[in-house]
């Protein structure tokens, strides 16, 4: 049965290549690119597509990237590709989604639609003919990101690739000596090989391969407040910026691009980095606020850093080229912006809160448990694996018992599930950066729960998104006790435990900064924003007063870690493209301060007025 299974997808490839007369290699390098050859079911990638070939179709619902509104429902200008192989097929379009063979053959007889519509009713014999059809597939009127993605189709051809997917099939795509044929395409594709217009160059250190293709920045609308998908700002004279966000695509570095530039989308990047050789793309100037972390202060403070790949399948994308190059570039960030390398301020998405009870169900939890933080660390830092593991648990100043969470990524092998295609499945084992959450210390006990998961008030599970029972590399919370093996942590609101055995060791007790309710207080409310006091707005009502709604409380008796750092509290005022609105594009300043806590997987803000912060 597994000899069957482990053969059974490229045979889908064959059968679709003969019956719509498309090169195998054609089909199987698109689906590479596009999934790594993975099958996610009923979920959409980034740019709303489905399946192995990432057949596009509209996003149903969008969680608002800038992080001031409600989740977006999407309106694409970008072909559904779908939608068109659904009517070449007769097939119907929900089906094509989440059904292998239909997916392949659908992408099939869209390739070869497009191939006969470019040469009078004919398809090509020669692989290097193709080049015009995988434009189109593409989807994109974006020249960059059209001939962009036909590009990477055609060095995957030459270069081939093989892997076992998560299911245990085996699949290879022999390296071919393929020349793509740019000269006989019609007119408007010729069009789209023509440089694109650019604003600046990329701010990069000059050792990395660096472009910059502009977000999409436009109204959408006859209303001035709706644009995308980024903000103009003047980052370096008004608001620090403090924090590096790493996220990850779900989805292809082509696709990605093609979806920053839609500004239907109403979400960006700053930048955008390629698994297969670490090749970056800017997109937003750091001076201006990128739409990425779904949370308006975190974005304001914040340069997002978008990794191709997806979350689930962890160092199927997240390759070493892609953590090189990375690393290199937060390097020369912090440097340049004064940011400190350290797990409170270079964060994961998945650390990222929101300013709305209402959202947080909502937000994402990229890159995930497979990001191999205990290495990328070492790389910013210039130092070995190993070594990142001892400068982790003794480079906290304070002297509040605290604990840092340090597993080494290869020997911390946890069991994930993934139920993001409708039905649950484990994952296969493979190293991760991230240790449960336990209500008690021992593994018969639930894993704690977080209210925004599992609203209903069931106990915590290890699928990978499930966020709220897990701590992550580099994260520090205030100690609460040891028992055995097990080792106590304050953690969303209550004791949580670790499995910590002194022979194989995931966590350090050290030594860091607290705060604590102060005396006669209890519930302190715990903020997923940090925004001025409402007497620092401007009187005359004209810019809004942004309420600050509670996440969580903090108990008293209970500590929480945090930076030390007291943070100023500001409002960036953006609300029209057009800077129609009076005091449009102010930046608000506070005198009200606020302490950043790890609360649990996500930071958050208390303010300073309502805690004792303890050295």
């Amino acid at each position: 049965m597994q000899a069957q299974a482990a053969s059974s997808r490229q045979q889908l490839f064959n059968a679709a290549a003969q019956e719509f007369h498309v090169p195998v290699n054609v089909l199987s390098a698109i689906s590479y690119n596009e999934s790594r050859w993975e099958n996610h079911g009923a979920e959409q990638s980034i740019d709303g597509g489905y399946g192995l070939m990432d057949l596009r179709g509209p996003i149903i619902a969008q969680q608002d990237g800038k992080g001031t509104g409600t989740p977006k429902t999407v309106s694409s200008s970008n072909e559904y590709t779908l939608n068109t192989a659904a009517s070449l097929l007769n097939v119907p379009a929900d089906q094509l989604k989440t059904n292998d063979q239909q997916n392949i053959r659908g992408a099939a007889a869209v390739l070869a639609s497009y191939e006969k519509k470019l040469n009078n009713g004919q398809l090509p014999t020669s692989v290097n003919d193709w080049y015009g059809a995988v434009m189109q597939f593409a989807g994109s009127a974006n020249g960059t990101a059209a001939a962009g993605f036909a590009d990477d189709v055609y060095t995957t051809l030459s270069e081939g690739a093989a892997l076992t997917t998560s299911d245990g099939q085996k699949i290879s795509l022999p390296a071919a000596n393929v020349t793509p044929n740019k000269q006989n395409l019609p007119a408007n594709l010729k069009a789209l090989l023509a440089p694109q217009s650019v604003s600046g160059g990329a701010e990069c250190p000059q050792t990395l391969n660096c472009r910059f293709i502009p977000a999409g920045y436009a109204q959408n609308s006859a209303d001035p407040t709706d644009y995308g998908n980024y903000d103009n700002a003047d980052r370096s004279n008004d608001m620090q910026i403090k924090y590096i966000v790493i996220h990850d695509t779900e989805g292809s570095y082509d696709s990605a691009i093609n979806h920053f530039q839609d500004t239907s989308s109403y979400v960006s990047a700053n930048y955008v980095i390629r698994s297969s050789d670490g090749a970056i793309t800017q997109m937003v100037h750091n001076n201006g606020v990128s739409w990425g972390a779904a949370d308006w202060y975190v974005n304001m403070h914040a340069i997002n850093i978008e990794h191709e790949g997806i979350a689930a399948q962890g160092n199927t994308w997240y390759t070493e080229a892609m953590y090189k190059s990375s690393a290199t570039l937060v390097r020369w960030l912090a440097n340049k912006y004064h940011i400190p390398l350290d797990r409170q301020h270079i964060i994961g998405h998945d650390n990222v809160p929101t300013g709305s009870p209402a959202i947080m169900p909502l937000q994402h939890w990229d890159p995930g448990p497979y990001w191999n933080w205990n290495h990328y660390m070492a790389l910013l830092h210039g130092i070995s694996d190993q070594a990142e593991l001892q400068w982790d648990a003794h480079t906290f100043s304070g002297t509040q018992k605290t604990v840092t969470i340090n597993p080494s990524f290869t020997t911390n092998q946890q069991l994930f599930s993934d139920c993001q295609t409708g039905t649950c499945v484990n994952l296969p084992t493979q190293g991760s950066s991230t240790v449960f959450v336990r209500t008690q210390p021992n593994f018969t006990a639930p894993l704690v729960s977080d209210q925004y998961v599992h609203p209903d008030g069931s106990v915590g599970t290890n699928r990978d998104n499930d966020w709220g029972d897990q701590a992550t590399y580099g994260e520090q919370f205030a100690w609460a006790g040891q028992q055995g093996d097990w080792t106590a942590i304050w953690y969303n609101g209550q004791e949580g435990w670790i499995y910590n055995p002194s022979n194989a060791p995931v966590a350090s007790v050290t030594h860091g900064h607290t705060v604590v309710a102060r005396a006669g207080q209890t519930n302190i409310p715990v903020y997923g924003d940090a925004y001025p006091e409402a007497s620092a707005y401007p009187q005359d009502g004209t810019v809004p007063v942004q309420a600050l709604s509670p996440l969580y409380t903090l108990p008293a008796g209970q500590a929480y870690a945090t930076t030390g750092e007291v943070l100023p509290t500001d409002y960036y005022y953006d609300w029209t493209i057009n800077y129609s609105a009076p005091h449009d594009h102010m930046v608000v300043v506070g005198s009200q301060k606020f302490y950043q806590i790890t609360y649990n997987h996500r930071v958050a803000f208390v303010k300073a007025s309502d805690v004792r912060f303890q050295n």
